[in-house]
């Protein structure tokens, strides 16, 4: 079933209204009908089951039939900050990282970045890596669209570790030998004893576990970024014996994180 993604304002009780992109692709794409039942979400709080009552040229209305609990998002929070590759690799990162269920994505500088930065490029770029992250959002059946943020320095991504329960940056030169399974076994029990303290039905996105997971550019962090990493208290952790690409080894790393979380089946 079709899902789109909508403004909160677009809820009028139980009336849906649809425009803009959305009502193009149901109209002209999907060439809807009334009596079609769509799911319309608001990324944030308000989901629901409807069904088409009324399509005009450019817009649609819709009636709830259902309201739908948020409960498709995964049990731990993940942000990818991945140095900007060349190329559309971000995109390839967005669009399956989104599917897989990172929760934000953190494009930064490092080092070794090939990338020449242009502030006024990357705000195009930026309008159409959301795009896709949304269009993903809504293929995989998310909840919520992740966030795209605006293109950070190293020394700001840094910065940002505090926002985290575990901060974990791939750096092949520690190959095989600091796998971060350990270190996210911990963070499942740790987070598991504080589920079980709290009252049930009490949870709160705030309360979920919160990972950072680091990739480096095609040439890989120098040994002075990993340093100032570690001396940040991130992580320096290896995704086995071989070396992946930039684009590979993020979603590698996402897909362990959900695993060790049972977001691939299973039960915590």
């Amino acid at each position: 079933m079709q899902r789109y993604f909508i403004q909160s304002e677009q809820f009028r009780d139980q009336t849906i209204l649809l425009d803009g992109e959305e009502a193009h692709h149901l109209i002209r794409v999907m060439r809807a009908r009334p009596g079609d039942r769509i799911i319309v979400s608001d990324g944030d709080r308000l989901e629901a089951l409807a069904e088409l009552t009324r399509i005009d040229k450019d817009a649609a209305e819709a009636r709830v039939v259902e309201w739908l609990a948020m409960d498709r998002e995964p049990a731990v929070q993940v942000t990818v900050a991945q140095s900007l590759p060349k190329g559309d690799k971000l995109e390839l990162v967005i669009q399956k990282g989104t599917e897989l269920g990172a929760c934000r994505f953190i494009p930064f500088i490092s080092e070794r970045t090939v990338v020449q930065y242009d502030e006024r490029k990357e705000a195009k770029r930026l309008e159409r890596w959301r795009k896709i992250a949304k269009e993903a959002a809504e293929q995989a059946h998310r909840n919520r669209v992740p966030q795209i943020e605006t293109p950070a320095s190293w020394k700001q991504l840094l910065q940002m570790r505090e926002q985290f329960d575990l901060a974990l940056l791939c750096y092949e030169q520690v190959g095989g030998s600091a796998g971060f399974r350990p270190l996210l076994q911990k963070l499942r029990e740790e987070w598991s004893q504080r589920k079980g303290a709290t009252p049930e039905g009490a949870e709160t996105r705030d309360q979920e576990p919160k990972v950072l997971l680091i990739i480096g550019p095609e040439g890989g962090f120098s040994e002075r970024e990993a340093e100032q990493a570690a001396q940040a208290g991130i992580h320096l952790v290896g995704l086995g014996k071989r070396i992946l690409r930039t684009e590979t080894a993020g979603l590698v790393g996402l897909a362990c994180i959900m695993y060790e979380f049972n977001e691939m089946g299973g039960t915590l």
